[in-house]
């Protein structure tokens, strides 16, 4: 027998968790979809509709500020954000989807608040819609269960 102890998330939440989401508006047509697979998700695994925040920003370069100045309120278990960078031809898609996501691990860092990278960063628009609901899945439900996991494993630490 191990006396290892092993601490690990489950996609189970025995107490009551408050989640807030960040949708960015552009690209809502992916982001629409990301966003009802994560709520769909949340509910299924029992968090209730009262305990969610839907906030909606600009887009995905403005979600790290809402998301971090979420997560230091201290009112939520956990920061889900969800937002769709469709690769263009300018290097524009480099900057915003590179600033989104060093600002989400920051807000994640900075706060002690689980922040869920679920920000598309596709090369083209099919691609974005495989992974909002189709083919790949839905990415905004794989954001749903990481920070349920997330709230559980954070909640044994």
């Amino acid at each position: 027998m191990s006396a290892i102890k092993i601490i690990e998330g489950s996609l189970v939440l025995r107490e009551k968790s408050r989640i807030a989401i960040v949708c960015g508006r552009f690209n809502g047509f992916i982001v629409d979809h990301l966003e009802s697979g994560c709520i769909d998700t949340l509910k299924r695994h029992g968090v209730a509709e009262e305990d969610l925040t839907i906030v909606r920003c600009p887009g995905a370069f403005e979600i790290p500020l809402v998301a971090r100045r979420l997560a230091a309120t201290g009112t939520y278990d956990a920061v889900i954000t969800l937002g769709a960078v469709i690769r263009g031809s300018t290097p524009h898609f480099d900057h915003v989807a590179g600033a989104c996501s060093r600002g989400v691990a920051a807000a994640a860092a900075d706060t002690g608040v689980p922040v869920v990278f679920g920000v598309l960063t596709t090369d083209s628009i099919e691609q974005a819609v495989e992974r909002a609901g189709t083919k790949a899945g839905n990415k905004g439900a794989d954001a749903a269960l990481t920070a349920i996991e997330m709230i559980a494993l954070l909640r044994q630490i």
